[in-house]
Parts: C-alpha cells; sequence; structure tokens
C-alpha cells in the first residue's frame, strides 16, 4: 500500500511537486528560517526591507548597531548603514547555505541590492557589486533594470557573479535583461571559464504594475472589469515567460511584489520563482488555494484587452517592444519605485543617525 505523502503547507508542496521555487522576500533570519521550513529555498532583501526589520527587530538590532558604531568611530551613518546590510544577508546566506551546496549554487542564494542612489551609475553599481562577494558565497546582487543598470548586469555576469535584475515591470525590461544576461555569460564562456553554477534572475514586481495602474483609473476616471487590475502584473510575467522559453534564456523569471493571491497561485508550474513577503506566505499557506498548474492557464484575452485598450502604460509593459532601454528610466512604475527604494535608504540612514548622534532632548 501506498502511504500518501503529506506537506507542511500549501508553500512546501508546491516546493516538492513542481519545479515552481518559492523564496522568503526578506532578510530578517525569523521569517527566513519560517521559509525554509515551508519550503524556501531563497531570500531578497532591498532598502525598504531592512528598514522594516529594523523598525520591527529594533531591539535586537539596536545592540549591534552601536557596538559597529563603537568598532568604527569615525564612519558616517551611511556605512554603519551598508555594514548592517551586509550583515543581514550573511547571516541569510548562512541560513541558505546548505541548500546552496545541496544544489552546486543553483538555489539557497540571497539577493543583496546596490545603493539605490546609483541606478543611474553603472561603474558604481558593478564596483559596490564585487565587494558584497566579501559578504557571503551564496548571493545574486540586485540591480534596477534601468539603462545603466543593463549595462552592469552585463559586465557582472561576465565576471562571474550572479545578478537579480529589481526594479521590472515590463515584458521589453525582462528580454533586455535576459539579453545582457546571455551576452555576459557568453562572454565569460569564451574566456574559458564555467558558468554552470551561475544563477541569473531577473524580477517582474508584478503588484506595483497593478498598483500604478489602479491610480491611472483612479485618477482617470476609468472603469474595466476590476478583475483586470488584479491580474495586469500576472499577463505580464506569463507573456515574458512564454518569450523566455521559446528564446531558451538561461534567467530565471521571479515574481515579486504580491497584493492577491494570484500573484501566487497563477505561477505554480512554472519554472519560475515566487518571492513573498512571509506574511503573504502564511496566508497562502492558512489558505484552501489549491497547489495545482496554472502557468500555463492564460489571462483572458477579454482581460488584456480592457487593459490594452484603457491603459497605455499597460501597453507598454505588455508588449515586446513596448518601451526602449532609453525609455527604462522614465517608466512611471520605475520612478515610483526608485523614490521608494532610495526613500528607504534614507530611513535606514536616519535611523543610524539617531543612534550615532541622540537627540538631547
Amino acid at each position: 500500500m501506498t502511504v500518501p505523502t503529506t506537506y507542511k503547507s500549501p508553500l512546501h508542496q508546491m516546493s516538492e511537486t513542481t519545479v515552481t521555487d518559492y523564496w522568503n522576500d526578506s532578510c530578517s533570519a525569523h521569517e527566513l528560517r519560517y521559509g525554509i521550513e515551508h519550503g524556501a529555498v531563497g531570500a531578497t532583501t532591498n532598502p525598504v526591507i531592512v528598514s522594516t526589520v529594523l523598525k520591527n527587530e529594533y531591539t535586537e538590532w539596536k545592540p549591534r548597531i552601536l557596538e559597529l558604531i563603537a568598532e568604527h568611530a569615525a564612519a558616517t551613518e551611511e556605512e554603519i548603514g551598508w555594514l548592517i546590510i551586509e550583515e543581514m544577508a550573511a547571516n541569510g546566506a548562512a541560513l541558505l547555505r546548505p541548500i546552496y551546496d545541496r544544489t552546486s549554487g543553483r538555489k539557497g542564494r540571497i539577493s543583496i541590492q546596490t545603493n539605490p542612489k546609483w541606478w543611474n551609475n553603472a561603474d558604481r553599481m558593478v564596483a559596490q557589486a564585487e565587494s558584497f562577494l566579501n559578504s557571503a558565497e551564496n548571493i545574486n546582487v540586485k540591480i534596477p533594470a534601468t539603462r545603466a543598470g543593463v549595462e552592469a548586469i552585463e559586465e557582472l555576469t561576465r565576471r562571474g557573479i550572479s545578478v537579480n535584475a529589481t526594479v521590472s515591470f515590463t515584458v521589453a525590461q525582462a528580454i533586455a535583461v535576459a539579453e545582457a544576461i546571455e551576452r555576459g555569460l557568453q562572454r565569460r564562456e569564451a574566456a574559458g571559464h564555467d558558468t554552470s553554477s551561475m544563477a541569473p534572475v531577473c524580477t517582474i514586481m508584478v503588484g506595483r504594475l497593478d498598483d500604478w495602474l489602479k491610480i491611472v483609473a483612479d485618477r482617470e476616471d476609468t472603469v474595466v472589469d476590476p478583475t483586470a487590475l488584479e491580474l495586469a502584473g500576472v499577463a505580464v510575467m506569463k507573456y515574458a515567460y512564454r518569450l523566455y522559453r521559446r528564446a531558451g534564456y538561461r534567467t530565471r523569471l521571479l515574481a515579486a511584489a504580491y497584493r492577491n493571491h494570484y500573484h501566487w497561485s497563477e505561477f505554480i508550474g512554472g519554472d519560475v520563482i515566487t518571492s513573498m513577503p512571509c506574511k503573504w506566505a502564511r496566508r497562502f499557506n492558512n489558505s484552501d488555494i489549491t497547489v495545482e498548474e496554472r502557468m500555463t492557464r492564460e489571462v483572458p484575452e477579454s482581460l488584456v484587452r480592457a487593459l490594452t485598450d484603457h491603459f497605455p502604460d499597460f501597453r507598454k509593459a505588455y508588449e515586446q517592444a513596448g518601451l526602449s532601454i532609453s525609455e527604462f528610466d522614465t517608466y512611471p512604475p520605475t520612478r515610483r519605485t526608485l523614490r521608494q527604494f532610495i526613500g528607504g535608504y534614507g530611513e535606514l540612514c536616519r535611523m543610524i543617525r539617531d543612534l550615532m548622534v541622540p537627540d538631547p532632548d
């Protein structure tokens, strides 16, 4: 008699029975432990995430920050901030290291993002990315899919550093990133280097595209089927996935910025990564959503048509040639996200400054 396999949760079941991977969208060690227990094989971080972790775990991190301030008496708040960012990443990398070793580097990585203020400077992003290798071996470096970012992505790939493109919302960005990575891989291979253990990733921030279209709909009094506005990012992700499969790119797509269960359930069965905050992972694990293949199920044509007809910014996101590389930097979701990331970085520096130079009152 066959004994049925039991799973701890829907995410654990997905991880065990499909090629779809689950990452914890946070560098909190507490949250990552929960994720690994339920099948997570990676994690990610950015300035907003780090600021949130510090706020939520302030009593745990405050003594360490004060310790670093004392050890580096001449450091600025930014320099202390990067010590904290890299330490959080290193802690997460250590938790994921057994997975990294078991999969020969294909999984078990944590993503660490370059300074968001340098989104338009490829040289600075490349230099900082190389410095991250001192923190841990099992990392992906997050680079924004801006014009300068695409340049940096190719160069880092050529140098053997696995990247994770971020601040990406469109099919055009996903294709530009994949092509840059292919060029970098080919250049590295031509120089006689092995690339088999590299694991490049391209994020599509599905929920942030939805967010922007809802803002536009409200601003312009546009009414469409509300389901369309919950599936816009899903449609982009699925179309990009089809193009990736057709082209045979060696980059994996990753869905991020969760707003509803479609941002997980519609990608089950695809050879992609679903990167979700712990609160969403817990919600999905407590839900009755079934784990079944949905990646090949297309978003209804009527919904895609409604989005295409009413939202020029959706057309730019969905069409393969919807944006040129020179237009990546001015796409509204790009600007909104860059501003948030830079703001999150500023908030992180402010928290550290308050400990370095306490208010006398």
